[in-house]
């Protein structure tokens, strides 16, 4: 009878046990994924959504990591994404895939990182070279070449405007390396047809910075016909400035990134044209490279991802 209940009670414990074992090892396989870390800007801003949404899905698909993305509150919160990195290193991560702010910022933490064993692909923003050097690091960088992409844009409204147009630059965050390097594309276009500058101001990014500015700069310089906005937010505040002064229709546009919420613009023909860096597959790409670190690859230097001119022709 005592054998009989034992034997009773060992079966009820492995049934009650079983699930809880089989859930113990699906943990432990998942620990056992390589973990990356996504590091972006914005989280609020529809390019680097569409990052997340886009490197989740990859992600997803593999089935062979886990991935933590990780991103800021606004597009200039440099300390926080520091810190961010810096968790990541905490943490132990086996790799980390970053689009930085600011590309000598974030240099020092990602050399920290680096020292600690744990690779690091950049993506999107380029580090700056010369601080690089000054870290004795190198970091493999996935990303579009900015400047050949911002002058592709800007010879579509070059061209539009003719000889002498009165143009207005509007930059991005003037420490990002990808908002120098698109103001410099904007200004081979500006030198090589000709136009007129009348300023080039920061609106850092943001839609309602952009508006402020560039209202502003309406005021100053009522006889501007176009604009050159380093991405598709800020286009996006600039056109509402234009429609706000009674200008629709007055004052040619041109962003980058290709946002969702700029193509009716374009369609409409508020904005003229804009560049599609497929943000999207950048992530994805990285995610890649970073796994190939992890599984004993070499990866250096530069590898270019694909740009395209949208148009209301080409939407």
């Amino acid at each position: 009878m005592k054998k009989k209940l034992i034997a009773c009670v060992l079966l009820i414990a492995l049934v009650v046990l079983s699930p809880l074992a089989a859930k113990g090892a699906t943990e432990t396989q998942k620990s056992d994924k390589p973990v990356i870390g996504l590091v972006m800007k914005s989280l609020g801003a529809e390019f680097f959504k569409s990052m997340e949404e886009g490197a989740k899905v990859h992600a997803a698909e593999r089935g062979d990591l886990v991935l933590k993305p990780l991103g800021t509150q606004s597009q200039t919160e440099i300390d926080q994404q520091i810190s961010i990195v810096e968790n990541l290193i905490t943490q132990n991560v086996d790799a980390i895939v970053i689009a930085p702010m600011d590309g000598r910022a974030l240099v020092p933490p990602v050399a920290k990182a680096l020292k600690a064993g744990i690779p690091v692909i950049n993506i999107d923003v380029m580090f700056d070279d010369a601080t690089m050097k000054e870290y004795g690091i190198e970091v493999p960088f996935i990303g579009p070449d900015n400047v050949e992409a911002a002058k592709a844009v800007g010879d579509i409204l070059a061209k539009k405007l003719g000889p002498g147009g009165k143009v207005i630059i509007i930059e991005g965050v003037q420490a990002a390396v990808n908002a120098q390097q698109r103001k410099e594309g904007f200004m081979q276009s500006i030198e090589e047809h000709d136009l007129n500058l009348l300023s080039s101001n920061t609106a850092n990014w943001e839609i309602e910075e952009a508006f402020q500015v560039f209202s502003n700069l309406l005021t100053a310089y009522p006889d501007v016909e176009g604009v050159m906005c380093a991405n598709d937010a800020m286009a996006l505040g600039v056109v509402q400035a234009i429609n706000a002064a009674g200008k629709t229709g007055k004052i040619e546009v041109i962003g980058f990134d290709n946002d969702d919420a700029i193509q009716p613009l374009i369609k409409s023909g508020k904005v003229l044209a804009t560049i599609d860096q497929f943000g999207k597959d950048m992530a994805s790409f990285g995610i890649d490279a970073a796994m190939d670190v992890i599984g004993g690859k070499v990866v250096t230097g530069w590898q270019k991802t694909p740009i395209k001119i949208i148009t209301a022709e080409t939407l």
